[in-house]
């Protein structure tokens, strides 16, 4: 394809996201306004399925880790005798958050019936927008078919924010599922998604290497002996062994080169008993992260150490157990520099801009790390930078930056049409040979350069 051709083609991709920009506005609030937990995604599935119907996308899979979808976008062009397939993914779950956005389409949703519950729900962290923005390339996509050398992967993904505890799911589960199924013979070429972030509305950022923290959930359990509140002489409290182990737990901050990024959170405690009772057993759950594998490891066992001696010292026993390891994301510079010039394009003026790496994680990284690819962060938020550094409000909207998962956390609709065209250009340009590396999004390639 000549170059008047492929800006042929990138015009008319800008053109149709414009004229459907309505539209992914409307699906975008009614996902907005109908938010569901992870692992619950039911009526969220439906309507994707509804939508991509509409589009004539007639190959498509649902069902998969519980509420994923994956669709093909067959392209017909004229091929340049290499197949290529591109994986574009969208998150879909939304999280247990009381909204306050001032949002006229703000969700009031309570799910009564989700372990632990019930809990308000809201799409705190712009996944919403992420379904609005694959909807409309995938509209878009399919519109031009017949012009593209290569297939797409549509990949709508269910629990990225983790699910309930006992339960499988989220990118580890779907992946293992969607191979068995046979969606990765041959194995698409390129994976990518985007993430909306409190940026400027346009603005694209990235990280060179890795761009998030791998990231564990860590259960630890402090076992005592039950004994009437009155008489504890006559049990064993696990609640001061738990007291010491949240307190101490932060000394592991001293234990570890500065230099080496990590956090541990512990979040969430559940005490199996009730006021008047000493009981047996209180379970501490939260996550650990880092940048690289070889420090989640020294700090996990620091952590399975310190559990164990500070139970034995109160009479306890004291167990520490890991799981839901999610791998870091990372953008290998060989996908990164190939993919650069699209975001260039696709900004059109907004800053496209370098960022350190992220201790949040995504699971994207299941999908980058085995085809390789990037993950693009989109601003969506009504301020600018100013030269300094600093942030500048939108004339008459205070909200200005607001992160992700708070209760204000909030998505300007003029975001969505820039997903659209970043989403379908980056899958032009990697169907058309335009965008291609041979790099795989490893973290240990990422560490060697």
């Amino acid at each position: 394809m000549s170059d008047n051709q492929l800006s042929d083609l990138y015009t008319t991709i800008d053109e149709a996201a414009a004229a459907i920009a309505s539209d992914v506005t409307e699906w975008r609030h009614h996902l907005h306004q109908n938010p569901e937990l992870s692992n619950r995604e039911e009526e969220t599935e439906r309507y994707i399925l509804d939508r991509l119907a509409e589009f004539g996308i007639e190959e498509v899979t649902s069902g998969i880790a519980g509420h994923g979808i994956a669709a093909w976008i067959r392209g017909n062009g004229d091929s340049d005798g290499d197949s290529r397939t591109i994986l574009l993914r969208a998150d879909t779950d939304a999280l247990p958050v009381k909204e306050n956005s001032g949002e006229d389409f703000a969700s009031e949703k309570v799910d009564k019936d989700y372990p632990g519950g019930p809990f308000p729900v809201a799409h705190a962290c712009g996944h919403d927008t992420h379904i609005a923005m694959l909807l409309g390339a995938s509209k878009v996509l399919q519109d031009l078919r017949e012009e593209l050398n290569g297939d797409i992967l549509l990949v709508f993904q269910p629990a990225e924010e983790g699910p309930p505890a006992g339960e499988p799911g989220g990118a580890d589960l779907m992946v293992k599922e969607m191979e068995e199924q046979g969606f990765f013979d041959p194995a698409p070429t390129m994976a990518f998604g985007i993430h909306i972030v409190p940026a400027p509305v346009g603005a694209i950022a990235y990280a060179r290497g890795i761009q998030n923290a791998a990231s564990e959930t860590v259960k630890i359990t402090i076992v005592g002996e039950q004994v009437h509140g009155s008489t504890p002489w006559q049990g064993v409290d696990p609640m001061p062994a738990v007291g010491d182990v949240l307190s101490n737990i932060g000394q592991i901050y001293r234990q570890v080169d500065v230099k080496e990024r990590f956090s541990i959170s512990l979040g969430h405690i559940v005490d199996q008993g009730r006021f008047n009772i000493i009981g047996n057993q209180v379970e501490i759950w939260g996550t650990v992260r880092s940048l690289t594998t070889d420090v989640m490891e020294d700090v996990n066992e620091r952590i399975a150490r310190y559990v164990s001696n500070l139970a034995t010292a109160h009479g306890c026993e004291g167990t520490v157990e890991f799981f839901d390891d999610i791998p870091p994301v990372v953008n290998a510079p060989e996908w990164l520099d190939a993919t650069l010039p699209t975001y260039e394009r696709v900004a059109d003026g907004k800053p496209v801009f370098e960022i350190p790496p992220s201790m949040g994680y995504d699971d994207v990284s299941e999908f980058i790390a085995r085809f390789g690819g990037v993950y693009a962060l989109l601003g969506g938020q009504n301020f600018t930078f100013t030269a300094d550094g600093g942030v500048e409000n939108t004339e008459g909207d205070s909200r200005g930056m607001v992160p992700n998962h708070s209760p204000k956390f909030y998505v300007n609709d003029d975001a969505l049409t820039y997903g659209v065209r970043l989403h379908a250009q980056v899958a032009v340009d990697h169907l058309m040979g335009e965008l291609n590396a041979e790099a795989k999004g490893t973290e240990e390639e990422a560490t060697e350069s």
